[in-house]
């Protein structure tokens, strides 16, 4: 079976052509579509999941041969963790391809963090399994390329960098105010203020309040320089 013109539009933008279409189709099928006669991601983004990790592990030692594991694990967490792949699943908007129930539609399926993951994780495996390890390594350093190379200023999440910023100077630790919430109950828009007991402040907007406190802190220690 053909793919449709829109995963054939998907496929442009992951640079990969499929031999088997049917892998593409079920790596962008939500559980909220699957059904009989159609599966969804589910099982692929556990496969997908370990081949990534796979392939990140060998590039950081690629990229740094001296590295000791030490300083290797947190890198390797800020590549493979689930906002990882959701960013590289907003590059290449694997949203606008995705297969959704209806309620997932309603509620912002496309644009969530954790759901935008899975699917690029059974991308991956869907480039694995059509096309061998080789493909699939190849696939994923296209796309985490640059990520790669400057995974040092990513290796520690931002609420904790802030944590130890302040912990460091004498400081208590950041408070997490959430200054507004807007949008439906199916789909709602958190703005979330950091504050240091010196006032200073930076704030962010997302959609769920864990995004909107990391981004928040990213911005903070932005501010601090």
């Amino acid at each position: 079976m053909k793919l449709s013109a829109e995963l054939k539009a998907l496929e442009g933008r992951l640079g990969y052509s499929f031999n088997r279409p049917d892998l593409l189709r079920r790596a962008v099928t939500h559980s909220s579509m699957s059904g009989p006669g159609r599966e969804d991601n589910q099982r692929l983004e556990f496969l997908g999941d370990r081949v990534l990790g796979l392939v990140m592990a060998e590039a950081l030692l690629d990229e740094d041969r001296q590295a000791s594991e030490g300083t290797l694990a947190p890198r390797f967490n800020a590549l493979v963790r689930k906002e990882a792949c959701a960013d590289v699943a907003r590059e290449i908007d694997l949203g606008a391809a995705l297969k959704l129930g209806r309620s997932e539609q309603m509620s912002g399926g496309r644009r969530k963090m954790a759901l935008l993951g899975d699917a690029m994780e059974a991308v991956i495996a869907a480039v694995y399994l059509d096309g061998g390890f080789d493909e699939a390594r190849a696939f994923v350093l296209r796309h985490w390329g640059q990520r790669i190379d400057t995974v040092e200023d990513d290796a520690k999440d931002p609420k904790t960098a802030l944590q130890e910023w302040a912990q460091a100077r004498g400081h208590q630790p950041p408070r997490y105010v959430l200054a507004e919430r807007t949008g439906p109950d199916h789909a709602p828009v958190f703005t979330i203020r950091a504050e240091l007991g010196t006032g200073q402040s930076a704030q962010a907007t997302a959609g769920n309040k864990r995004q909107a406190e990391q981004a928040a802190a990213k911005a903070l220690l932005e501010q601090l320089g």
